[in-house]
């Protein structure tokens, strides 16, 4: 329900294979189509900004539906100066049932978004999603054309400006869970591989006098990497110690059912996979990457 003549709509084509542009033609003068050759998500948004023509960008993916209202909740924070960008919320399918993981994709989303609004409270949040996030046009610049996270880059060189970036949860979109766990691990390791990049990208967001949130970039986005060494740490010690005490016993004891369960899991589903018991997953146009709107 944002006003039309407030809202420029760009839809970049990548390199597309798969009669995108015939399904855009439909729209006719309502949105701006900018066609680039393959090159990959970042040039492509690159590409989508530099013909928006308004102060405020709005980024999503092209599965993802926003709430009729989300533009409006979006843009509202700007209102405020200081605010550099907005992240929305990301609403998971949670009765979908061509999902096998529903219940641990979205108990670990909700802390994630948990984690957001607090950062948001305190400061500023580490990133955004990039399915619904909204950027000062002044505040961009170009992403390099090997860079994963573009929704962590952005806002976060965003904050390095002296800027905040906030959460604003009326702002919302919808998606599908995952279908299975590969299709989930392959996306954490791009955002394990992502947060590594950003590193090399931008160093300055290891500096406490330049990154005004330091702290929680170290504890939110570095500590995570650190998780399965601190797990093994953890698990060693516990074996050395639980001829000690009652206490370390029963904690290895509860360390060795979650391993062994969690290795079940996996097995249960290699298990059909193999038998060829697949999810039913929806395809959408693999080179319609990325939607900008200008508002």
């Amino acid at each position: 329900d944002y006003p039309a003549d407030r809202r420029q709509i760009i839809v970049v084509s990548d390199g597309s294979t798969d009669r995108t542009l015939e399904a855009l033609a439909v729209f006719g003068g309502l949105i701006d189509i900018v066609v680039v050759p393959f090159g990959g998500k970042a040039l492509a948004l690159n590409a989508g900004v530099a013909r928006a023509s308004h102060p405020i960008l709005v980024f999503t993916d092209a599965r993802q539906r926003f709430a009729a209202d989300a533009l409006r909740a979006l843009v509202a924070p700007f209102r405020d100066e200081t605010v550099g960008g907005v992240t929305g919320a990301l609403m998971l399918d949670r009765e979908s049932a061509a999902s096998t993981i529903t219940d641990g994709v979205s108990l670990y989303w909700n802390y994630e978004t948990q984690l957001r609004r607090l950062e948001s409270t305190i400061r500023s949040t580490l990133g955004a999603t990039g399915a619904i996030y909204a950027l000062r046009r002044s505040l961009w610049g170009d992403l390099p054309a090997d860079t994963l996270l573009d929704d962590v880059l952005a806002p976060m060189r965003a904050v390095l400006a002296g800027h905040r970036v906030v959460f604003e949860e009326r702002a919302k979109a919808y998606d599908r869970t995952p279908p299975d766990s590969q299709v989930e691990s392959r996306r954490k390791i791009r955002t394990l591989a992502g947060n590594v990049q950003i590193l090399w990208l931008e160093p300055r967001l290891l500096i406490p006098f330049i990154n005004p949130v330091w702290l929680q970039y170290y504890s939110h986005k570095l500590g995570r990497l650190a998780v399965p060494y601190a797990l093994l740490a953890v698990l060693a010690a516990n074996i050395a110690l639980a001829g000690e005490s009652a206490f370390y016993a029963a904690a290895l004891a509860g360390q060795c059912v979650f391993y062994l369960l969690a290795g079940y899991g996996a097995y249960l589903e290699w298990r059909d996979d193999n038998r060829g018991v697949a999810p039913a997953t929806e395809s959408v146009p693999a080179n319609l990457d990325k939607g900008v709107v200008n508002a």
